[in-house]
């Protein structure tokens, strides 16, 4: 059997473990057949996150084994902004909560702004190399975000414009979020020159989208993975991480239908049309296809 083949039987056995029902328009054989649309996890190159950070993967039925917990009636996301943002950057955050929204299906909403001042100077340093100024993720994550998620938050995460690094041995990362606790925190330190023009503004939007709903996937209790080119692929540089498309593959997705109990139609309508008006033309694309194989009878 060949590797794609045995990446389908396992998850169209993973499929008959459905919980209740997709939906009127939706059945299983039509969610299946998505897995046409997708490619499997390239084989890694030296320095990728699965080089140097193997991960065993895990199927639906892991997950659900695994007991999620689902968001409560009335939580949503909650966004937290770290230090200070000029215009376009608060532009670049306002588009990525829409995009969120769509994504998860639940409400996005924004909390009390933080200071940086309030990073001491014991979770701050200057990157040894580059000489790049960074604050401690784990700081954040800990002694920022976790007293201060509100009580109908399934999940806060942060935004911040400075560069991060998560402790010894590592010399930067996109976000970080802990499972445990729901919290998390992405930055938009490297994610290019908004500036520069329109396809350095689209670039930075689609960083910026990708690290956020990646790390939000990550409080949704979703691993790091490695069956198919994947928002929840690990990144271990810019150049892997600027390869993730923002969708889920299908074993993700089935994932996330389960602990949200939604209808994937109506999912991919939403970030067909919140895609198509940010001009993010390969989205678009891509939902439309989907929805046009959810819809076949």
């Amino acid at each position: 059997m060949s590797l794609r083949l045995l990446f389908m039987f396992t998850l169209f056995s993973c499929l008959t473990l459905t919980h209740p029902v997709l939906g009127e328009e939706v059945d299983e054989t039509s969610f299946t057949s998505l897995i046409t649309l997708h490619s499997l996890k390239r084989n890694p190159e030296p320095y990728d996150w699965m080089a140097v950070h193997p991960e065993p993967g895990q199927s639906v039925a892991q997950y659900i084994a695994s007991d999620p917990i689902r968001p409560g009636v009335g939580q949503g996301i909650y966004i937290l902004l770290l230090g200070d943002f000029d215009p376009v950057q608060h532009e670049i955050i306002e588009k990525t909560a829409r995009y969120m929204e769509a994504f998860y299906t639940l409400p996005v909403r924004f909390t009390a702004p933080v200071s940086e001042e309030l990073i001491p100077a014991e979770a701050r340093r200057v990157h040894p190399v580059t000489n790049d100024p960074q604050m401690l993720s784990t700081y954040i994550i800990e002694q920022i975000l976790v007293p201060r998620k509100p009580k109908d938050a399934y999940c806060l995460i942060a935004f911040t414009s400075s560069d991060l690094w998560p402790g010894p041995g590592w010399n930067f990362v996109f976000g970080q979020a802990s499972m445990d606790d729901r919290v998390g925190v992405w930055s938009i330190y490297r994610n290019g020159d908004p500036y520069q023009g329109p396809e350095a503004y689209e670039l930075c939007l689609r960083r910026s989208i990708s690290t956020g709903i990646h790390e939000v996937g990550h409080m949704f209790s979703l691993p790091h993975c490695i069956y198919y080119e994947c928002l929840m692929n690990g990144s271990n540089h810019r150049m892997e991480s600027d390869r993730r498309p923002l969708w889920l593959c299908p074993v993700c997705l089935r994932k996330l239908t389960w602990i949200l109990d939604i209808n994937p139609l109506e999912r991919y309508q939403n970030l067909a049309t919140i895609s198509q008006e940010m001009g993010l033309e390969k989205e678009t694309v891509f939902f439309r296809e989907s929805i046009r194989i959810l819809k076949q009878p």
